[in-house]
C-alpha cells in the first residue's frame, strides 16, 4: 500500500516536511504539496480547480498523511480548503480502508488548538471511512505514532 503525505505548508521543505520525514524514515511516500494545486474555496467553481486530482491521489493511497503548520492558532488555509472540498462532491465512505495521520506542526500549540484539531481530523477520517491512527504535533508524539504505520 502507498503512502501519501499532504504538506500544507507553503515551504515545501520546512517544518512540516521535516515532521512528516521523521514520521515516515524508511518508508517510501509520494508527497503531495498543495501550494502547487488550485484548490479554490468551497462553493466556488472555476474550471481550472484540481480538487478531482487531489482526491484521485488521495483515493489511490493506502495511508494519508497530512500535515499543517499551525497559522493563526489553527490548521492553514490550504489544509482547511481541503477539508471543506469534500463537503458534497465525496460521499461518506469513500476513502475507506485507508488509515490517516494529521500532522501538526507549530511553535508550542496551545491545549485547545490541539484539542480542536484531533476532533476535526478525527471526525473528517471517520466520516469518510478512514482508520484514524492520531496526531503528532511534536517529534517524540511521531516516533510514537509512526510505529503505527
Amino acid at each position: 500500500m502507498s503512502i501519501l503525505f499532504i504538506n500544507g505548508s507553503t515551504n515545501k521543505n520546512g517544518n512540516t516536511a521535516k515532521l512528516a520525514a521523521k514520521l515516515l524514515a524508511g518508508k517510501e511516500y509520494e508527497t503531495l504539496d498543495l501550494v502547487d494545486y488550485k484548490l479554490y474555496s468551497y462553493g466556488q467553481n472555476f474550471p481550472d480547480d484540481q480538487f478531482q486530482e487531489i482526491l484521485t491521489h488521495m483515493k489511490e493511497a493506502g495511508t494519508i498523511v497530512l500535515g499543517s503548520p499551525v497559522y493563526w492558532h489553527n490548521m492553514c488555509g490550504a489544509v482547511r480548503n481541503l477539508l471543506d472540498r469534500f463537503y458534497g462532491p465525496v460521499s461518506g465512505g469513500a476513502l475507506s480502508g485507508r488509515k490517516f495521520v494529521f500532522l501538526f506542526q507549530g511553535a508550542a500549540p496551545e491545549k485547545w488548538i490541539l484539542e480542536k484539531a484531533e476532533y476535526t481530523m478525527g471526525r473528517f477520517a471517520r466520516m469518510y471511512g478512514m482508520e484514524y491512527l492520531g496526531m503528532a504535533s511534536s517529534h517524540s508524539k511521531t516516533e510514537k505514532l509512526g510505529k503505527k504505520l
